[in-house]
Order: structure tokens, then sequence, then C-alpha cells
């Protein structure tokens, strides 16, 4: 079948650095193609130009078997090409409908026909099984639901050629469903679709080819049947993959921390649970049930009663500062808007926690440069130039640069809430033997994610969290999905949460 759209030869480098060598890549119509690759492989430059906002340095591309060249998204929105993007491009300060039409708005005579748009915007929320009020500002929407609205966007564009970079990532197993579903009905449409995903498991249900990069390079391309999950990841990262948890470090007797009967209001309430030194302990729970909103808590970023103590001594409520200084720290989920300043270089995002290791009243600006040199080398923290901003890195990248900065305070507790989301394959193993390392170095460590077997895969103990309490807690052979989901759900029996 002649494709749609059509890369030949493409190359791109920024500056005198080459990011793509050469990469040939077609969409045909009614076919999901897979792109796959670990962070910095070259996807999300691949998909820039074939969707208008990078041009190619060489190559080119070819919109129904003719050479084409798009000036600038507009014109390859024009010619039927929409791109979903990680990072949303959604106005915050707009209402849901407001986005949606954002520089198409529907007019009645010199007047915008906002009841027209309301019930389109419906519509296309509907679709996607997502009941939020077109009238909601963006900006009070949660993460899951802003990408909702920025895949609603795009369905209702009819596009020919809909690429969709990570859609998934922070998204439910529920809200997966309806999407993949609403991708499966667009291919039966006879759309190409260009979908990317750190989840092979999504990959393999629905892809009907994949393509792997590897280092800005074109590694294979063929159908997805017979591709197993194993197989695509050692083609991500050429090498052998051995297991990818590694082995859990026996936690001590000591308690580390504990937290009593800790209520945040609105989100948690009565939540208590000890944490032992060297343990990795895991939060497991559906969205919404509290767990991060617990962890902001525990470290004062949000208002919290109760009692948290730090070693025996109590922790002062409602201080982040006070909480740095015993020795806990939280990595947030968010990396783009809490984690990390994406305007500002490496080395000041790096330093930022223990600015005070670095000089009172000026600087040391070369014993910063020594500190990024030992985070490059220590996390495996690839850069084009030292030079770059945080936000011109990749996500893997980016997560690796915020364990740095928090690991330059040198905490003994540390939080991490979603460690590997929108990550690699690859980079996934290396945040893990990290977190391990953190244990064996009798560290401890908190981690939240919503990936059961990455929570089943590291923790020596489980705690459950289901509507704002803690549902129940799981050890040893005790530690399976469905026993966990139970007690998430509510169904299962609920066994004590202290220790």
């Amino acid at each position: 079948m002649t494709a749609i759209l059509e890369a030949r030869g493409i190359t791109r480098s920024f500056g005198p650095i080459e990011v793509l060598h050469g990469v040939d890549f077609d969409l045909v119509p009614g076919e999901i193609h897979a792109l796959i690759g670990e962070n910095g492989a070259g996807k999300s430059t691949t998909m820039k130009i074939l969707g208008g906002y990078l041009q190619p340095t060489k190559g080119e591309l070819l919109l129904d078997g003719r050479p084409v060249t798009f000036a600038d998204q507009r014109e390859a929105e024009a010619a039927g090409i929409l791109m979903i993007h990680q990072e949303f491009n959604l106005a915050l300060q707009l209402t849901v409908e407001e986005n949606l039409f954002l520089g198409r708005e529907k007019r009645r005579g010199p007047f915008l026909d906002t009841r027209a748009m309301r019930a389109e915007a419906r519509e296309w929320l509907s679709r996607l099984d997502c009941h939020v009020d077109p009238q909601t500002r963006v900006s009070d929407l949660s993460v899951p639901n802003r990408q909702m609205v920025e895949i609603a966007r795009a369905l209702g564009r009819n596009a020919r050629v809909l690429i969709m970079d990570e859609p998934t990532a922070v998204l439910t197993g529920r809200e997966t469903d309806v999407l993949l579903d609403q991708i499966a009905r667009l291919k039966a449409q006879g759309a190409a679709i260009l979908y990317t995903s750190h989840k092979l498991d999504e990959i393999a249900r629905i892809a009907d080819r994949v393509t792997v990069l590897r280092d800005g390079s074109h590694i294979t391309t063929r159908p997805a049947a017979g591709f197993t999950e194993h197989a695509m990841a050692e083609a991500m990262v050429g090498r052998e993959l051995s297991d990818l948890f590694p082995d859990r470090p026996d936690p001590g007797d000591d308690v580390v921390l504990e937290v009593e009967n800790l209520t945040v209001p609105g989100h948690v309430r009565d939540a208590s649970f000890k944490l032992r030194r060297g343990e990795v302990l895991g939060f497991a729970g559906l969205v919404g049930a509290g767990r991060t909103e617990l962890m902001e808590g525990i470290v004062g970023l949000r208002p919290a009663t109760g009692r948290v103590t730090v070693n025996g001594a109590p922790l002062r409520s409602g201080s982040v500062r006070a909480a740095r200084e015993a020795g806990l720290v939280y990595l947030t989920e968010d990396r783009k808007e809490k984690g990390l300043l994406l305007g500002k270089s490496l080395t000041e995002n790096l330093t930022l926690l223990a600015l005070d290791r670095f000089g009172r009243l000026f600087i040391d600006k070369s014993a910063e440069e020594k500190a990024l040199t030992t985070a490059f080398s220590e996390f495996d923290i690839r850069a084009k130039d030292r030079t770059m901003t945080a936000g011109s890195l990749s996500g893997g990248n980016q997560q690796k640069l915020l364990l740095a900065k928090t690991m330059l305070a040198e905490p003994q507790i540390v939080i991490i809430d979603e460690p590997t989301r929108g990550i690699d394959i690859g980079t996934k193993q290396q945040i893990y033997d990290f977190i391990a390392a953190l244990a064996a170095q009798g560290k401890s460590v908190i981690v939240v994610s919503s990936e059961l077997p990455e929570v089943i895969g590291l923790s020596s103990r489980v705690v459950v969290m289901g509507r704002g309490h803690i549902a129940g807690e799981l050890s040893g052979s005790e530690i399976t999905e469905d026993a966990i989901l139970r007690r998430a759900m509510g169904v299962g029996e609920l066994t004590g949460a202290s220790a």
C-alpha cells in the first residue's frame, strides 16, 4: 500500500552534532506503526520532523509519493498530519473548550458560537470516556485529564496521520484501554498512526509494524507479530538484557521513619506506617488513592496533621527545609513542572538543593562544574553539551539529573514518586539498580509507582492505599498483583499497616 507519509534518508544536526543518521521511515493508511528506542535514540526528533516542527538537515519527506516541505506544524496540520506531544501543548489559563478550538473557533456571524463548540467538545471528550466539564480551566485539571484533552483535540481534527508521543504515560489502565480502543477505530477508518511508548506491552498489543532506533540510527523495521517484548527491549539497548530488577537488599531492624495517623485534608486520613534502614518500601494503589498527597504531606509540601518522626525525633510539620535537614527528601512525579527548572542550565539544576555547599556570598563555579562532571559519571547523564538547558535533555536524562540533584543533598531517606514514568527500558534498569544500591548503602527508599511489576520487583514490603487510607500491607510471598489490586479496590482482606 502506498505510504501517506514517508521519510527518506532523514538526517538532523543541532550545530555540529548529528542526532539522526539517514533514517528511513513510512506510514501507510490503516496501520499502527510503533517507533521505539531508548531515551535519546532520536524518536522525538523523527516525530517532530514528520510533524513539521523541525526541518531535516538532509533527506526528504514525501506526502502521497510527492516531495514536500513543511515550513512549520501549521502546514503539516493543513495536510492532515497532527502530533500529540508528550509535553502538553495546552494553554493552562484557558478552558478546555477554548483549548480544543484554539485557532479554529466556530462562529455565528461576527460572534463565537460557544454553544456549538461546547457541544462538540463534550462529544469528543465522551468518546474518550472523559467526563470533564468543557468550561473547566485547564490549570485546574489533573495530569491524566490534561492528557485526555490533548488527545481529544487531535481526535476532533480527522487527521490522516496521527503522531502520538507517549500518549499513555500519565493515564490509568482504564483510560489507556479507552484510548487504545479509539486508536483502533481511527485505524479502521484508514488513518496512519505513528505510536511511540516505553510500555512495550502496549506496542505488542496494538502495533502492526515496529521500527527500532538506537543512537539516532535505524536498527530494524519488522512486523509486530512474533516480535516479543524481550526482543524489542534487546533491540533497543543493543545488548542482552538480564533480569530487569536487581536483588533486594535485606533491610535492617532500625526504624528510620515513622508516620502516625497522618491526615492530609481532602486526600488522606489517618495513615500510619514505618520504614526501616536499608529498606525499599513500595506504595501501590489506584490513581487518586492519595499516595502522592501522603508523601507531600510527610515532607511538608501539603498541610497535614498527625505525627512524623525521623530517627526517633519529631519532624516539624509543614517545613520542607526541616525535612531536608533531617535527611528526608522527595522526588516529585512531575519532573517537568515541579522537579526541574527546564529553562536553566544543568549545573544550576544540579546544585539547587545544596547551594550552601558551593559558597555563601558567591557561588564557586569551579566546584559546581566538578559536581556536574561527577553527576555525569555516577548517573550516566547523557547530554550533547554541558551548556544545554535541562529542558533540552531527553526524559530519561532529565530523571537522572533530578536524581543527581536530590542525592547531592546527601539524604538518608529518599521518597521517589513514579521513578520511571515515560522512561525507556534501558534507563529503567539503571534507575532500578540505583535504588537497590541506595538501600545496600543503608539508605531507605520509598517508591511510589502505578506500575505493579515495578513495585513488586523493587520492594521488600508494599503498602497499598485505597480511597485516601492505607488498605493493607504485604510482604514476602504475599506481594502479588492480585493481592495488591484486591486491597486497592477494597475487596481483599485487610492486613495491619504497622510493622
